[in-house]
């Protein structure tokens, strides 16, 4: 994960930006925004540069805004990765933020959220957090995973993931190219077990969802489009599975009702009387 690419276009990074707010939860520093009552929560994982990266944070406003309590942990320490430190390259700064420590370290912010009477988890991850959010997949911490320009995500953790996942990749990455993202999709494809999505975004390069230049009309657009791919995983395996728990508690219809999200690719049925 030492590519230059994941070093490309660094954020100014800005304390003080989103419209959400800093607090601890679980132990780390995390920015949080939107309901704290949502029983639905998202966690987004940074790339190398961290929790204060202005995109990012615009990013997590706009999924609290879809109804879930969204929470970005600093799992550097007040560290990101620095490009400016020639001194500390990042093969040297990783030593220090290893993603299996990533790992360890989120695990007492999703306690803290179900403490809080969260009942669903989705979890996005950014080139170093896509690392975190497929071994959060992988031992069932959370409901839905989606893994955005990952780095370092090898094919086995795709071969035994078990939440649903996403990938989005890009077309020109050199830590995870089409061909392996393609693999991805091969491995999920004989799955059936697993519900899995793969996308590879033509023309964009590694980070473009959350390194974009924001005057930049075409780099906007494509990394909306993902951001809309990322809402829309979310919305069928957090929220809409949620609601139909719910309507087969509560239904009372004396006929058949169909609910279809996701362009008919999910499809939850009721049956007479539940």
């Amino acid at each position: 994960m030492s590519g230059q690419q994941c070093c490309d276009n660094p954020p100014t990074l800005a304390p003080v930006s989103g419209a959400g707010h800093v607090e601890e939860l679980g132990g780390l520093n995390s920015y949080v925004t939107g309901s704290p009552d949502s029983n639905l929560a998202v966690l987004l994982i940074s790339d190398i540069f961290g929790y204060e990266a202005p995109n990012l944070r615009k990013l997590a406003d706009k999924v609290a805004d879809d109804g879930y309590y969204v929470v970005v942990p600093d799992f550097f320490h007040g560290d990101p990765f620095a490009p400016e430190n020639t001194e500390r390259p990042v093969f040297v700064w990783l030593k220090d933020h290893g993603q299996d420590k990533g790992f360890e370290e989120v695990k007492p912010i999703i306690e803290a959220l179900k403490s809080k009477g969260v009942s669903k988890i989705g979890a996005a991850g950014f080139c170093w957090g896509a690392k975190v959010v497929v071994q959060l997949g992988i031992y069932e911490h959370i409901q839905a995973a989606v893994l955005l320009h990952p780095s370092f995500v090898s094919v086995d953790e795709i071969k035994v993931v078990k939440a649903p996942i996403a990938v989005l990749g890009a077309e020109i990455d050199q830590m995870s190219p089409p061909a392996l993202v393609k693999q991805f999709e091969e491995i999920l494809d004989s799955r059936p077990e697993v519900d899995g999505f793969v996308k590879i975004f033509p023309g964009v390069s590694h980070g473009w969802t959350v390194r974009y230049d924001t005057e930049d009309a075409v780099a906007v657009k494509y990394a909306e489009e993902a951001h809309k791919d990322m809402l829309a995983w979310f919305t069928k395996h957090l929220k809409f599975d949620h609601i139909c728990r719910r309507m087969r508690r509560e239904a009372v219809w004396p006929h058949r009702i169909y609910i279809s999200c996701l362009s008919a690719a999910c499809l939850c049925r009721f049956d007479t009387l539940i």
